[in-house]
């Protein structure tokens, strides 16, 4: 997991399995785990922001049962590779709802990336942006993450034009992604929430699919 130097941590036995309490009578997700979240404010870890931003792109079944929410980074090489193994296990769930929260943390190329893909959303095409440069297996640089957008069939001209345009809107967005991770200590890219389940690292498919499973758990009535 590729590290930021900017994120607040988390104590070290704040695992991977620690319940987040999305709901629990509580208006701030987290707000019954630890004082250092619940001290927080509304628009950091309002659940509504968290899941379901209006603003931050969701892909997989939009009216599933289940939330994965990730923090990526274009240049971080361990998203990348799990890219396709989340892919798959939304695909074969059938119910997964997937949440992709920009987070450019790596550096000017990753935040050049970030607001490339969520310009692209203006025209409709920001699972397009996503997919062409999360799926390279080298590192990016501005020149490449044109091209490759180019190669995507992306309107670059426009492209260009939406992210001037919609510059303080798309720098809003990775600004919350920001807080949120650091709100639940996330130390870098990737990281997850899935159901109520606090994920800050890599699984492979058969532990996203326990994890979704137990998240499925969690929220039948006792």
């Amino acid at each position: 997991m590729k590290r930021s130097n900017k994120a607040a941590g988390a104590d070290p036995e704040y695992t991977r399995r620690t319940a987040l309490g999305l709901l629990c009578g509580a208006a701030l997700l987290g707000a019954a785990s630890r004082p250092a979240l619940a001290q927080r404010s509304d628009d950091v870890l309002n659940e509504a922001l968290v899941l379901r931003d209006p603003d931050v792109p969701a892909t997989g079944n939009l009216d599933g049962d289940i939330n994965i929410v990730e923090w990526f980074d274009y240049n971080c090489p361990y998203c990348r590779k799990i890219a396709p193994e989340i892919q798959q296990v939304v695909q074969d769930d059938g119910k997964v709802r997937l949440v992709l929260k920009d987070w450019p943390i790596l550096g000017d190329v990753s935040k050049f990336a970030a607001r490339m893909a969520l310009a692209a959303k203006y025209q409709g095409k920001y699972m397009t942006a996503h997919e062409a440069m999360i799926g390279v297996s080298s590192k990016l640089t501005e020149p490449r993450v044109r091209e490759l957008l180019a190669s995507a069939g992306i309107d670059m001209d426009r492209l260009n034009r939406d992210a001037t345009t919609n510059a303080a809107a798309i720098d809003a967005i990775t600004a919350r992604n920001h807080a949120q991770a650091v709100a639940f200590g996330f130390k870098g890219t990737p990281s997850f929430i899935v159901g109520k389940f606090r994920v800050p690292g890599i699984l492979s498919m058969a532990e996203f699919e326990m994890v979704i499973a137990d998240a499925r758990k969690a929220k039948k009535p006792n």
